[in-house]
């Protein structure tokens, strides 16, 4: 079976629509297999968009999407300032006539 992927707000109307079953006295899995989705896909919705509006998952998804820029611009930054660190030393020990001791 070929995996869906649901966009955040189809995730949170399917939540929405699972809490108005669960309301009327359905069991987890009645409500599951009503919207077509699994337990687990249910529980684990719920664990990251719970209580959630649709525009507070889009802003949750740019602040995610920021972040991992963020992080491999500072991964950048590391790895040139280790870079003209190491040929700083090299310049440092050429200058003094002779290699690394």
């Amino acid at each position: 079976m070929p995996k869906k992927r649901h966009h955040a707000a189809e995730i949170i109307h399917k939540l929405r629509e699972a809490g108005v079953l669960l309301s009327q006295g359905k069991s987890v899995s009645h409500a599951c297999k009503q919207l077509g989705v699994s337990d687990q896909s249910y529980y684990r919705w719920r664990k990251i968009y719970g209580g959630m509006k649709v525009d507070q998952a889009k802003r949750l998804k740019e602040l995610e999407a920021e972040n991992a820029r963020l992080k491999r611009a500072v991964a950048d930054l590391t790895v040139d300032e280790l870079i003209l660190k190491e040929v700083a030393v090299e310049k440092y020990w050429a200058q003094r006539g002779g290699g690394r001791r």
